[in-house]
């Protein structure tokens, strides 16, 4: 498999998924607990818009050759992602992504699917590699592409109040507030409704 330079949306939001799976974030409950919960894990990231891999599915097929000691390079790579989304210096994200990338062969050109006749840069895999190394090639390429495209300032924690999650922010305004809007947004919303509702049951009436 192979990540293109441009494909960093793509690559960033694997990496913010993949920080967001620890017991820290769920409390107490690892999103990736085996080999299995890995599998479905790159499952819905095999065949992304405009992909060009030769395999179909080919980080889920990765994912599926996993031994135990693959997943815990996969828990030890989100660490590291994690701790970079957490002290978002620039120059310690592009040493430490640059670093994530060392599983790559180097970069090279391949015809661009969603162009015809137009070619992009892409970073392809080793042979031989892993399913975390592949993690970990698509995690770089997302941090460099991020910083080099959108800046340094695009590393956040989550903004709920019971969420410890993070995220790397690759909304066009840069305003996104949850690692997970659609779970952690949804209760925020809730809990203001809420408190919303409690503040006008106990409102003084003018009659009291």
């Amino acid at each position: 498999m192979q990540v293109a330079l441009d494909d960093y949306v793509w690559a960033a939001g694997i990496a913010t998924e993949l920080v967001n799976t620890t017991a820290e974030v769920w409390r107490g409950d690892d999103r990736l607990p085996d080999l299995a919960a890995l599998v479905a894990f790159t499952e819905p990231h095999g065949d992304r818009p405009g992909g060009d891999d030769d395999v179909p599915d080919a980080l889920a097929e990765l994912a599926r050759r996993g031994r135990p000691a693959d997943l815990h390079a996969v828990h030890a790579l989100r660490t590291t992602v994690r701790d970079l989304i957490d002290h978002p210096d620039r120059d310690r994200l592009i040493a430490g992504a640059t670093r994530l990338t060392s599983s790559a062969r180097g970069a090279t050109l391949i015809p661009d699917p969603a162009h015809g006749g137009r070619i992009r840069w892409a970073v392809p895999l080793r042979d031989g590699a892993t399913i975390a190394d592949a993690l970990s090639l698509i995690c770089g390429m997302g941090i460099l592409g991020v910083v080099h495209a959108l800046g340094d300032r695009r590393f956040r924690p989550c903004t709920a109040p019971t969420c410890r999650g993070a995220f790397i922010d690759t909304t066009r305004p840069g305003s996104r507030r949850y690692c997970m809007p659609g779970l952690c947004g949804n209760r925020v919303n809730v809990a203001n409704h809420r408190a919303r509702r409690t503040a006008t049951r106990d409102r003084p009436t003018d009659s009291e």
